[in-house]
């Protein structure tokens, strides 16, 4: 490629891969599949991560996405196999995924009061499927994962979610999307308190096993206070010095502890990590968290402010990153 050629990438950002935050090749094929309705596709994808839970919780919640709209064919499908755990946990998770779809804004609540009890019935449908899935496979720690969500979403009591936090964290407590959702659950915008947030976001972060990302629960920690503190603004008058010390700190601790394959939640982590040092205007260690990402972005953090793709692309132009699949 030329110098040419080299600008005008820069200039357009580069090429953006939308809800796919993974490096699975196997998922990637699934995934596109499950979209033109293939759900048989999905099965031996799921059938292979069972002794990886890390790579499960990623496999389930990407298929479930990609199942959007088709939860009656999962159904189906675990009706006709139904001593497969696999089929009901994903069936639990797409019912999830779906309600979460349907819910209203905030703002509309007071006159969309019926749309709100459609969600939470969409989203209790999910209930039976997950428990009958966590029965079948005692030692799965993604069924309760998934429960978390559910529990966040149904708004439960706070004794409810920590019952089902201590369920998957004793089966398997570095698993890093029930972390995130155990940190959004302890959040001022989820009935929590940014004390309780920061002090789980920051004890994980510092016991995280070598490999892991659960460093990025810190940038995410610190969007989630803002977003309950107030609308999106312009990226200089998000994090105060403070926050941005904190986060490098975070970054460069996950760094050092990098080893080996990378981690099935890395991308996103990239992407959490990348989004908030753009913010901060801190242009080099944003730029190269950012280029890791393959041009693959997450909903999380950047929907904090705006569209994802629009955003992700916007501050990977602005810092002229380069990517590659």
């Amino acid at each position: 490629m030329g110098v040419i050629e080299v600008d005008r990438a820069r200039a357009r950002g580069p090429r953006a891969i939308p809800d796919r935050p993974w490096a699975d090749d196997a998922l990637d094929g699934a995934f596109s599949a499950v979209q033109r309705g293939s759900l048989a596709a999905a099965l031996p994808v799921l059938a292979a991560c069972r002794p990886d839970p890390e790579v499960r919780s990623v496999r389930v919640e990407a298929l479930s996405r990609a199942a959007l709209g088709q939860s009656g064919g999962v159904a189906a499908l675990a009706s006709g196999d139904p001593g497969n755990p696999d089929l009901w946990l994903w069936l639990g998770r797409t019912r999830i995924e779906e309600a979460w779809e349907s819910k209203p804004e905030m703002k509309a609540r007071a006159v969309q009061a019926h749309r709100l009890q459609a969600f939470h019935a969409a989203m209790e449908l999910a209930r039976q499927p997950l428990l009958r899935a966590a029965a079948l496979a005692p030692g799965d720690p993604v069924p309760w994962e998934s429960m978390l969500w559910l529990a966040i979403g149904l708004d439960r009591p706070r004794a409810d979610k920590d019952s089902v936090w201590f369920e998957c964290s004793r089966r398997w407590p570095t698993l890093y999307s029930a972390n995130v959702a155990r940190m959004i659950t302890l959040s001022p915008g989820w009935g929590g308190t940014d004390h309780e947030m920061f002090a789980f976001a920051r004890g994980v972060a510092a016991q995280a096993p070598e490999g892991s990302p659960l460093p990025a629960l810190v940038p995410l920690a610190h969007f989630e206070n803002v977003a309950a503190e107030r609308t999106p603004m312009s990226r200089g008058s998000w994090f105060p010095f403070a926050a941005q010390r904190e986060i490098i700190s975070a970054s460069g601790r996950w760094a050092e502890r990098r080893i080996g394959g990378a981690h099935p939640r890395s991308i996103e982590a990239h992407n959490a990590f990348g989004a908030a040092l753009y913010l901060a205007d801190l242009r080099r260690p944003a730029r190269g968290h950012l280029s890791r990402t393959g041009g693959r972005f997450s909903r999380q953090p950047w929907s904090h402010l705006g569209d994802p793709g629009h955003q992700f692309h916007r501050a990977c132009a602005r810092l002229n990153v380069i990517t590659t699949s």
